[in-house]
């Protein structure tokens, strides 16, 4: 069960991290280094983030259609863990 909640967990962050490498990659106009320095300039990090975690929607689906319930609380955890860090980032 553990095991099984933790690659969820994986899994999402995976998913969030593709997802930022599409935004900085296909819809910045800019290169990746020059959004990267963009993005710590105005302290945007953390609309990235939000931003990117939108996979994990779809990975939460994949899972719960698989009948993998396990494997999407690991989702939802991340989830979670991502939207503290946000909630951090935007206020600090």
């Amino acid at each position: 069960m553990k095991k099984e909640i933790l690659i969820g967990f994986i899994i999402a962050i995976i998913a969030t991290l593709f997802g930022f490498y599409i935004y900085v990659e296909f819809v910045s106009q800019y290169s990746f280094n020059e959004t990267l320095k963009i993005l710590n300039e105005q302290k945007l990090y953390g609309k990235i983030i939000g931003l990117a975690a939108i996979p994990n929607l779809f990975v939460f689906f994949v899972f719960l259609k698989k009948k993998q319930d396990y494997r999407a609380r690991g989702v939802i955890l991340a989830s979670l863990l991502l939207a503290f860090v946000v909630l951090i980032i935007q206020f600090f």
